[in-house]
């Protein structure tokens, strides 16, 4: 069962959708506009093109399945003539309010509908949030996968996990490279993020060119020497880009994302401070730049590296096939090789930076890890921000781990986490470069988008050229114009074990039921012959109150049921359903009035 997009989901913000102005033209320097008369900029366009500059062109259409108004489960379909492409297929983690729900991905009904026409599928990344429901689509329909060698390596193993290894077709493409999707065509560009691999995409099609950043940064210093290739976003920019699309994970941000070297001087001064300790350190598992990092250090301090948690280990596993991560021969050791070596020899990289409830560092902190117990000869790095929503669990192992007397070095202590996302004023280069006529925001809440649509318009950009859209929007451009045109199912796919869309809002209502007020169970016999109870009714509760502690209130609750039947005739009997309701609604009014709660209650009614 799918999770419909709800009413209460945030409408678009009244940037219209208006196309430019044909007076309106776009200054080359800085991305301001001036105004001119229609006439005189019609002759202009008559002079130099033949009029054919104002000519609608193809129109294209870009239909966001997820990443717009969430973190998370990014995936957008591009949509020309006969030809469609799909960019990212991410997953999200469930809120609060999905108790049991193991991931979330997008709605792939469209997709589903729409198979024929999928040319291929395009990745900017290997995050979760890009890659995690590759599997589940691919399941649907099987396409072409194109990404860079270290995102195709992340992909692999999740195929593998999910026994569509062998079936799939995995393209490896390499920067300023370009693949061709029908009438369309996708060019692939070096940006920095906090993995490997990243790049944004330049989409070619007939009403001009879509740039979509994916996530980025610039980091004039990046662990790999491999800096974003602005010098391609300004060619684009100098040849007309007509929309960008353009991460806005920081928009709220102000000034620029450090560079991850500066993780590394961190590390540098707390790996002396820890002499004769123990070090733990817990960082994203994708984050192969800053285990090269700790790597460094650890080869720097004589100290043995052993790595904790299943992506963790998977992902630098990848990474060093695939020569991303560069580690001495003997540097790594296996975890049960730990205890020949003293502390001070030790540096343990493991999972569980958000406090994740089963990750290795939680489980060390809870003191139920196998192999790892924590003493106060511990000196504990957790090297990443908490996700918005996550604080409450990283604060709760942070206390745990200073219980037992470890010291806990935490991001707002040091500079032990830079941001993979741009800040600012690195969106402000990225419009200047690619002075795009129109503007989408992604990737962000709502507060993002927004923040990032003001950026936008402080430099110069019409406020009627700027689209906040929601999931699930059919945006259709021309080359002239760019509006919402309609809207295609759209929403969120929960995955709990291996049921994929079986759990909607009406199983979540009842689980959150269930944790919040309890369980009662009433069971009675009935002969079918005569329609006469013979047993019962017997009240089992689970969640509700303790009953050996209130056998007061469950034998008056007994009595209460047992005075419904015994008025019941033959012919009440007979009808299941509605003894049943009768049984649920007697005892839901006794159970409030006497402790101003509402279990779920249900009646089950037994053949005897």
């Amino acid at each position: 069962m799918r999770e419909p997009r709800s009413g209460s989901q945030t409408r678009k913000r009244n940037y219209g959708a208006r196309p430019r102005q044909q007076g309106e033209e776009r200054r080359s320097s800085g991305g301001a506009y001036r105004n001119h008369s229609r006439n005189n900029n019609a002759a202009a366009h008559g002079s130099r093109n033949n009029g054919r500059r104002d000519a609608k062109r193809t129109p294209v259409r870009i239909i966001p399945l997820g990443g717009l108004n969430e973190i998370g489960k990014n995936m957008t379909v591009f949509e020309c003539c006969n030809d469609m492409f799909i960019l990212d297929c991410g997953l999200a983690f469930p809120d609060m309010d999905m108790p049991g729900v193991d991931i979330v991905i997008p709605d792939f009904t469209y997709v589903e509908g729409n198979k024929d026409r999928i040319r291929g599928i395009v990745i900017t990344h290997g995050h979760e949030d890009h890659i995690g429901g590759l599997a589940y689509l691919l399941k649907k329909i099987n396409v072409p996968i194109y990404g860079t060698r270290m995102t195709l390596g992340l992909i692999k193993g999740k195929l593998e996990e999910h026994g569509l290894l062998k079936q799939a077709k995995l393209i490896e493409v390499e920067p300023r490279k370009t693949v061709k999707m029908g009438c369309m065509a996708v060019e692939f560009i070096k940006v920095n993020h906090s993995i490997p691999g990243a790049v944004g995409m330049a989409i070619h099609t007939p009403a001009g060119i879509i740039v979509h950043t994916g996530d980025f940064k610039v980091d004039f210093s990046p662990i790999d020497d491999e800096i974003i290739d602005l010098a391609r976003f300004g060619e684009l920019g100098s040849r007309g880009v007509l929309a960008l699309m353009a991460d806005s994970t920081n928009a709220e941000r102000t000034g620029f994302t450090c560079s991850e070297r500066t993780v590394g001087g961190s590390f540098e001064k707390l790996f002396k401070r820890a002499e004769g300790k123990r070090i733990i350190i817990a960082t994203f598992s994708s984050n192969v730049h800053r285990v090269q990092q700790i790597i460094d250090q650890a080869q720097h301090y004589g100290r043995k590296v052993a790595v904790f948690g299943r992506s963790m280990i998977h992902v630098i596993n990848t990474a060093i096939e695939l020569g991303y991560l560069t580690v001495p021969k003997g540097m790594i050791i296996d975890i049960d090789e730990m205890n020949r070596y003293p502390d001070e020899k030790i540096v343990l990289v493991t999972t569980g930076s958000q406090g994740e409830p089963l990750s290795a560092l939680t489980r060390m902190a809870m003191n139920s890890h196998k192999k790892v117990s924590i003493t106060p000869n511990d000196f504990i790095i957790i090297s990443a921000k908490p996700i918005p929503g996550n604080e409450k669990f990283v604060t709760r192992v942070v206390n745990e781990l200073m219980k037992s007397g470890a010291e806990v070095i935490y991001e707002s202590m040091y500079e032990v986490h830079v941001s993979g996302h741009a800040c600012q004023e690195e969106l402000k280069l990225i419009h200047a470069l690619t002075k795009p006529k129109f503007f989408i925001p992604v990737h962000g809440e709502y507060k993002h988008l927004v923040k990032h649509a003001e950026i936008a318009k402080s430099m110069g950009m019409p406020e009627e050229n700027i689209l906040i859209c929601s999931i699930g929007d059919v945006i259709e451009t021309d080359g002239q114009s760019m509006r919402v045109v309609s809207q295609v199912p759209a929403g969120r796919v929960m995955v709990d074990g291996l049921g994929v869309g079986d759990v909607g809002s009406i199983v979540l209502r009842d689980r959150k039921h269930l944790a919040q007020d309890g369980l009662i169970i009433v069971v009675i016999g009935i002969e079918r012959m005569s329609n006469s109870l013979v047993a019962g009714p017997d009240i089992i509760s689970r969640g509700f109150v303790y009953v050996r502690e209130s056998e007061e209130l469950m034998e008056e609750a007994r009595r209460v049921l047992s005075r419904v039947l015994d008025n019941c005739t033959a012919h009440d009997l007979k009808e299941w359903g509605s003894l049943k309701t009768k049984l649920r609604d007697v005892l839901s009014e006794f159970i409030y009035e006497k402790t101003k709660r509402s279990p779920m209650i249900l009646p089950i009614i037994m053949e005897v």
